[in-house]
């Protein structure tokens, strides 16, 4: 027999009901999330660095462009100094690659391989600008051209160096970097004609004689 009490009415929806989206989990977020999350920092804080310079740049405005809390970009970096060297990393990345050109061919042949690689770097787009936003900072800021620096003469100059057989190689090495960075800021940075609009293999011609005299002539 029928309740009269009862309702005909469908009972209301539980607060888990499955039509509702699930509540977004809590603790720790996942290993993407933080790569994401790390990666647009870095992004923002190229960016930030370009358009303002170090000095003028905070951790609360690379929060803010990267769309986080200034905590979670002293979580994943620190200082604004470690910030700056993690970003410094990241845009010169593809030119730490430079040491290995020496070995790709005969000794005869290292400076204008050298050359060809780091001038080839800049000449790319997608490589040229952070670089270009990361030198910028260094050369208006001694905080951050020490952590330029550190990165040039760690990742750079002294693996070059190792590839060289002989007494003075560090030494060597960073005259060859001075040649190749100093065109690279004269051309691409500082923009000077004629140098700027120079045909990329008309230079390449010039500077490497020079670094390969670096490298390994007596």
């Amino acid at each position: 027999m029928t309740d009269p009490t009862a309702s005909s009415e469908p009972p209301p929806a539980s607060a888990e009901s499955p039509t509702e989206p699930p509540a977004r989990r809590r603790g720790r977020p996942s290993r993407a999330e933080s790569a994401g999350t790390r990666d647009r920092i870095l992004t923002a804080a190229r960016e930030e660095f370009s358009a303002r310079g170090y000095d003028k740049t905070s951790v609360r405005q690379i929060a803010k462009a990267a769309g986080v809390d200034s905590a979670l970009v002293h979580h994943y970096f620190g200082t604004k100094e470690q910030v700056f060297a993690a970003a410094v990393e990241v845009a010169f990345a593809p030119a730490l690659a430079a040491p290995d050109a020496l070995a790709e061919g005969p000794p005869d042949g290292v400076g204008e391989r050298l050359a060809r690689f780091v001038l080839g770097v800049w000449e790319n787009p997608t490589t040229r600008a952070p670089l270009l936003a990361i030198l910028r900072s260094a050369v208006t800021n001694d905080t951050a051209a020490a952590v330029f620096r550190r990165l040039v003469a760690a990742q750079l100059v002294r693996r070059v160096a190792a590839r060289l057989d002989l007494p003075d190689a560090e030494l060597r090495a960073e005259l060859a970097a001075a040649q190749l960075v100093g065109t690279a800021m004269m051309r691409y940075v500082l923009k000077l004609e004629p140098l700027a609009s120079a045909d990329v293999e008309e230079i390449i011609a010039r500077v490497a004689p020079v670094v390969q005299k670096h490298l390994t002539q007596p």
